[in-house]
C-alpha cells in the first residue's frame, strides 16, 4: 500500500521545491526507510547550480541515513527489524554487466541509468522523508554515531576506494591536495595506513583542521612551489602516493610531477569542464610510475567505510558544517554552495 511522501527536488537553478508523491508498493526483499539525514554532495550542488543537466524535476541526495520502518515480503527478519538504524548505499548499478560481475560495481555500465520507479522523479532519489530500497543496500551502524554522522559512510567509502587503489604500505610518503571534506578524510585514511601525510591547502582553517586529523606537514601552494616542496621534504624522491581532491586543472602536472618513482598519482576529483594534461611517455617508461583515478565505492568499501565510522577509527564530525531541516532545503543547498563549506546536512 502506497503512502504520501515529500521529496526536496531541484525544479529549476537554484531552485528547490517541497513535492509530494506517492510512494510505489514494497516487492519483495525490499524495505521501507525514515530517512533521517542527507548530505549534499557535489553533485546535489552541481545539478542545484544547472552545471550538470538532469532531466526536472529531479531528486538527488546519495548520503543517506536513516531507519527501518516496514518490510515487503522476502525479508529476512532474523536480520532485520523495525527501527534498525542504517546508512544506505543508493548509486545505481545493474548488477548484470561486465563491471558489476567482475567485482567492480561502482564502474556499472548503466550507473547513469538508473530505472525510475512509478510515482518517482529522476535522480539518486535520498532526498525524500521516505525511500524503497534492497537490503543489500543497507549497513546497520553503531549507537555511538548520530543520524547524521551515519550519513557521512558514502564519502568516506569514497576516499576508501581511493586509498585502496594506491595501495599504500607503512611509512610511505602520501600527499594531499586539497583541504576539504575529501581531503581530509584522506588524511585520515592515510594515518590509519601508517603513512607521514603532507597537505597542500590554501585556506588556512583548513591547513589548520588537517593538522589536527593527522597530516605531518602542511604547506600554501600560493608560497610555495608545490614540487620543490614535496621534494625537499622527501629528500629529493618524491611522494609514493598523490591524492589530487581538487577538480582545478592546472594542479594535474603539478600532481605528477611530485609523484616519485615507483609512485601513484590518484586524481580523485572529478573535472568540470574537463581539460586534458600532456604526459611524457618517457617519464612513465622511466620511473615507473602509475597514474590512475578512483570514483564511487564498491559494496566492500561502503562497509569499510561503515565499520570505520561505528569503531570511532574515523571522526566525521569536524566534517559537518550546518543542518538544517527538511522544510529549508533550499537554504540548506544555498548554504553548501558557499566556497570553503564542508557537509551540509538535511535533517527529518
Amino acid at each position: 500500500m502506497s503512502i504520501k511522501i515529500r521529496t526536496a527536488a531541484v525544479t529549476g537553478s537554484h531552485k528547490i521545491e517541497i513535492l509530494e508523491l506517492n510512494t510505489p508498493d514494497l516487492r519483495r526483499g525490499e524495505v521501507l526507510i525514515k530517512v533521517h539525514a542527507v548530505a549534499l554532495c557535489t553533485l546535489e550542488q552541481r545539478i542545484f547550480r544547472g552545471e550538470i543537466h538532469m532531466p526536472l524535476p529531479c531528486t538527488g541526495g546519495h548520503e543517506v541515513s536513516g531507519e527501518i520502518v516496514s518490510f515487503g515480503d522476502g525479508v529476512n527478519t532474523k536480520k532485520w527489524a523495525v527501527g534498525d538504524r542504517v546508512a544506505v548505499r543508493l548509486l545505481y548499478n545493474c548488477g548484470e554487466c561486465h563491471y558489476c560481475h567482475s567485482g567492480h560495481n561502482n564502474l556499472c555500465e548503466r550507473a547513469q541509468k538508473k530505472p525510475v520507479r512509478e510515482n518517482l522523479l529522476v535522480g539518486p532519489g535520498g532526498l525524500c522523508d521516505y525511500i524503497i530500497v534492497n537490503t543489500s543496500d543497507l549497513f546497520p551502524f553503531s549507537d555511538r554515531l548520530s543520524y547524521e554522522e551515519a550519513c557521512l559512510t558514502e564519502p568516506l567509502a569514497c576516499c576508501v576506494h581511493s586509498i585502496e587503489r594506491a595501495n599504500l604500505q607503512l611509512s610511505e610518503d602520501v600527499v594531499v591536495i586539497g583541504g576539504g571534506i575529501m581531503g581530509q578524510y584522506h588524511i585520515m585514511l592515510a594515518k590509519c595506513r601508517g603513512c607521514r601525510v603532507i597537505l597542500s591547502e590554501v585556506d588556512p582553517e583548513r591547513r589548520k583542521l588537517g593538522e589536527q586529523l593527522g597530516a605531518d606537514i602542511v604547506f600554501n601552494p600560493l608560497e610555495n612551489d608545490p614540487v620543490t616542496f614535496v621534494q625537499g621534504v622527501t629528500n629529493g624522491r618524491g611522494a609514493d602516493a598523490v591524492f589530487n581532491t581538487t577538480p582545478i586543472p592546472e594542479v594535474v602536472p603539478q600532481a605528477i610531477a611530485m609523484t616519485g618513482k615507483c609512485g601513484r598519482m590518484i586524481q580523485y576529483s572529478s573535472m568540470h569542464p574537463d581539460s586534458p594534461t600532456l604526459v611524457s611517455p618517457q617519464m612513465l617508461h622511466g620511473s615507473e610510475i602509475v597514474l590512475t583515478g578512483a570514483i564511487s565505492p564498491d559494496e566492500k568499501n561502503f562497509y569499510t567505510a561503515n565499520r570505520l565510522l561505528s569503531s570511532g577509527i574515523i571522526n566525521c564530525k569536524p566534517l559537518i558544517a550546518k543542518k538544517f531541516p527538511f522544510e529549508e532545503a533550499q537554504k540548506a543547498f544555498e548554504a553548501a554552495i558557499v566556497p570553503g563549506t564542508f557537509r551540509v546536512i538535511i535533517t527529518d
